[in-house]
């Protein structure tokens, strides 16, 4: 192999500091010792589903035109895949270049392109992907005994249980790429661990469960080089993680309490704000369907009257009852009671909490929107200026930055974005889509931060280079020097200094975008908390 890639999720020095020093990853400190190294700027958004489209294509999102988890048509939306990124992944450059690859578990390529070599696509695909070429999913599956996406474990597995089922997923990353490895022999070669992301989402700032992960990973990696003895070797990750200790802020219902957001109650359809509390009850037998409709409408009357779920379980919580209630309640009085965001009356709104941004309800853009193009500016700039202002109860800034979208992002799906970007300070304060109070605690203990890594070693590389000031749009472009071939012209990033660049052309890339249909992909992100559902 000439060379590998190998992405993984989440890694940071704030993670890998105490596990080096631990000597729980030799092989990991191996690379970034003999090789060059350094943080990596993600990108705003710094989530999977955007970063890993703007690790392997170089663009930012309004060129390649992933935002977010979701995708957004008027007030409906959908999960996006790989047809919603519109520009040209390193491998398919590569294939042009008559270099073959082997990808495996890398975010947002399913469905996977034709290329010469093999796609086994990673998270947001469904559990059962195409892959490329067909059949080969089913061919690890007969050689390895099982190849799952996700875990097979639901949101109420055991610490034990989760941490196995994630070593499991790792272990099989490491035996499938050495398998495909075999059969192809290709020139290029990447593979991401996911683990290492989703362990912290499920159990939090559990170091032993995150050391138990990256020990998996560290082996895998080590077996991964001796099988495939690449050239070049570059360590990526999409962003960082930690602690938030500061705040959860809930932006709709401070728009709201500034008259920007209107409210209805147990309306079914849209992107509700139920809180994940509702995936816990259920309605056994007929009886307590009859006595799920009568708790619905009395909850609906209290809805009504400002006692919601939200406000009922905060009580609750307080006095040692909300789980039981919760077990008891029908999932119909749960939604019924619960404040959502009324997208159609709202003048503006934050739609997704990982999207980082405000949408504003614009006629002739929105089907029923409030804002007319001529206040636009104006009802923008108000926006802008309330969310700048906006102080925690401590007296910190929410915000270190509030923007408008073309501040951030720029190319082709500009307009497909948020108008509004907020970037929370730091990335203490976990930003909510859920109506409530404007503060609270954290929804997760960790969760992203703005600086990943990047390390690179091998044939070709100058190991003495600083790698100072890169980002993740550096990623591709090195990567395609590091074989000799020129980077599309559109790409933000430029070569890093450990390689020499061969200049730039245009590449085509990209196609319609069609939906994604798959609930098992909603249940994941709703699972790791990426959906305020």
């Amino acid at each position: 192999m000439k060379t590998l890639v190998v992405g993984i999720d989440a890694a940071c020095s704030r993670v890998l500091d105490p596990l080096i020093e631990a000597e729980a990853v030799p092989r990991i400190e191996k690379l970034l010792e003999t090789g060059a190294s350094a943080p990596l700027e993600s990108q705003i958004p710094p989530w999977t589903a955007s970063a890993w489209p703007s690790i392997y294509t170089g663009m930012n999102p309004g060129t390649h035109g992933v935002f977010d988890f979701l995708t957004f048509s008027g007030y409906d939306w959908d999960v996006i895949n790989a047809t919603h990124v519109r520009a040209p992944a390193i491998w398919e450059i590569l294939d042009t270049h008559g270099l073959s690859s082997v990808v495996l578990n890398v975010p947002v390529t399913d469905p996977p392109a034709a290329i010469d070599g093999a796609i086994v696509p990673g998270y947001l695909a469904p559990e059962a992907p195409t892959g490329h070429p067909e059949g080969v999913v089913e061919e690890l599956r007969a050689e390895l005994g099982e190849y799952r996406i996700y875990p097979p474990h639901g949101h109420d597995a055991d610490r034990g249980t989760v941490i196995s089922n994630y070593r499991d997923l790792v272990d099989s990353r490491g035996r499938a790429f050495r398998y495909l490895f075999r059969q192809l022999g290709p020139d290029f070669g990447f593979l991401e661990f996911q683990a290492t992301d989703s362990v912290v989402h499920e159990l939090g700032g559990d170091l032993d469960a995150i050391e138990t992960i990256y020990r998996a990973v560290d082996r895998e990696i080590d077996a991964v080089l001796e099988s495939c003895d690449p050239d070049t070797v570059f360590l990526v990750s999409d962003h960082g993680i930690g602690p938030y200790e500061a705040y959860s802020f809930h932006v709709n219902e401070f728009l709201k309490n500034r008259g920007y957001v209107e409210r209805v109650f147990g309306r079914a359809g849209g992107m509700p704000s139920w809180g994940t509390i509702h995936e816990r009850a259920r309605v056994a037998d007929s009886k307590s369907v009859r006595v799920g409709r009568a708790l619905s409408r009395a909850t609906l009357v209290g809805a009504r009257a400002g006692l919601t779920s939200q406000r009922m379980y905060r009580i609750l919580d307080r006095v040692g009852l909300a789980e039981t209630v919760i077990g008891l309640v029908p999932s119909e009085a749960i939604r019924s009671a619960t404040e959502q965001v009324d997208f159609e009356r709202s003048v503006a709104y934050m739609r997704s909490r990982t999207e980082l941004g405000v949408r504003i309800n614009l006629a002739g853009r929105d089907p029923e929107g409030r804002v007319s193009p001529d206040e636009y500016e104006t009802v923008r700039k108000e926006l802008i200026e309330a969310l700048s202002d906006v102080r925690t109860p401590d007296g910190d800034r929410v915000f270190e930055a509030v923007l408008p979208r073309e501040a951030v992002f720029s190319g082709p799906y500009l307009d497909d974005s948020a108008d509004i970007v907020t970037i929370p300070h730091e990335f203490e304060q976990f930003l909510s889509t859920r109506l409530g109070e404007e503060f609270g605690e954290p929804e997760e203990p960790w969760n992203h931060k703005r600086e990943g890594i990047v390390a690179a070693s091998g044939a070709g590389i100058d190991t003495e280079a600083s790698l100072s000031g890169a980002t993740l749009f550096d990623v591709a472009p090195t990567v395609l020097a590091s074989l000799g071939v020129p980077h599309d012209d559109r790409m933000d990033g430029a070569v890093l200094p450990v390689a020499r660049s061969v200049g730039t052309t245009r590449y085509s890339g990209g196609e319609t975008p069609r939906p994604t249909e798959s609930a098992t992909v909603e249940e994941r992100l709703l699972q790791l908390g990426y959906l305020d559902r």
